[in-house]
């Protein structure tokens, strides 16, 4: 009797739980291998998004062809598991908007910046926000109990020492475990809105010179980082002044880099600084040569001028236009009622896009 595709999808699933030490597969038995294989990514090809799975077998097939040492199989397979996992935990909440706060582990209870974290964390949750950290002690366990279990993600990750999970997420559903500390970078970035920055230490400023870096370059969609601490601190003004006299005075990054970034210690300003952005600005996507911008209200005639005449530095060609979804966004129909702003962007000067979103929610 002919296999389906999901026979040998469990087969092989099978065959991972019982085999601890498969032997080196011979050419003869690798020819067989990559036959049947073709005829999985072929009768994958009739289930939807199926053709992307068959992408993954295909490349999966080759690490074989290739000879691809076990260690980096290894490192490969565990990898793909820890974000398909992650991407299903945060799945049945993808229409929440949710922030990644970053900060010490090592913050005590007692510090006015452990309390500046909680109550922006709450503040956060009572607008309607989840909230995502790194599920240790420190600023992390002040973003849980601030916000709560019920609007609360953890990214735990596994270390020999630091690193235990605080009591307010460790049982809870939405904690993911994981090994490698890029997955856990990419589930940070990708599942959030916005991100928070506290004092802290390596860790800290890895993560927000990452999210820097990647905004900077348009490798992440736009959104608002805020730099927050108690009141009176000079943390992050110090930075900031490292950045000004460090970077931007020797020309290693733009005077307008400087836009992407917004310094306070008052939690109320660092909240409302957040959801501005968001006030009229929905989302975005690139539709072929065109950047699509969702809005929740769409520019008047004479403020879409004022647009074109502002921002027309931004444009490879043409000018902004005032649109409904282009067809390629059908399938997104949510979002079908929002009116669009559609231009032909440079995809170089991602912060004069973020002065064109903060023009926009200041309409």
């Amino acid at each position: 009797m002919r296999q389906t595709a999901n026979d040998r999808i469990s087969q092989v699933e099978q065959s991972q739980e019982t085999v601890e030490t498969p032997r080196q597969l011979q050419l003869g038995e690798l020819t067989d291998v990559n036959s049947l294989a073709a005829e999985l990514v072929a009768a994958l090809s009739a289930v939807p998004d199926g053709d992307l799975v068959g992408e993954m077998i295909i490349n999966a097939m080759k690490l074989l062809r290739d000879r691809t040492n076990r260690g980096d199989m290894k490192l490969i397979n565990k990898a793909f598991k820890e974000l398909r996992y992650a991407m299903k935990v945060f799945a049945p909440h993808h229409g929440t908007r949710k922030i990644s706060i970053f900060g010490s582990a090592r913050t005590p209870e007692d510090d006015p910046d452990y309390q500046a974290a909680a109550d922006f964390a709450r503040g956060m949750a009572d607008k309607g926000w989840m909230v995502t950290t790194g599920a240790g002690g420190g600023i992390m366990a002040a973003g849980h109990g601030g916000a709560g279990a019920e609007p609360s993600f953890g990214l735990a990750i596994r270390l020999p020492f630091e690193q235990k999970t605080n009591v307010h997420i460790a049982a809870d559903k939405k904690l993911i475990n994981f090994k490698y500390f890029f997955t856990r970078k990419l589930m940070f970035l990708r599942s959030s809105d916005a991100i928070a920055l506290f004092p802290g230490g390596f860790g800290t400023m890895d993560e927000g010179f990452e999210v820097l870096t990647l905004v900077q370059t348009g490798k992440s969609v736009p959104l608002p980082i805020v730099c927050v601490e108690r009141k009176g601190g000079t943390f992050w003004q110090r930075w900031l002044d490292y950045i000004r006299q460090g970077l931007l005075r020797r020309r290693f990054i733009d005077p307008l880099d400087l836009k992407l970034i917004h310094v306070t210690d008052d939690v109320g300003q660092a909240i409302d600084h957040v959801l501005r952005f968001y006030r009229n600005y929905h989302s975005l996507r690139y539709v072929r040569d065109d950047l699509v911008l969702r809005l929740q209200h769409a520019p008047t005639a004479r403020q879409l001028a004022r647009i074109n005449d502002r921002f027309g530095h931004l444009l490879t060609r043409g000018e902004y236009r005032v649109s409904g979804p282009l067809p390629p966004e059908r399938d997104e129909p949510a979002l079908a009622h929002l009116p669009r702003l559609v231009f032909q962007f440079n995809r170089r000067d991602h912060a004069g896009l973020r002065l064109l979103i903060d023009h926009l929610n200041g309409l």
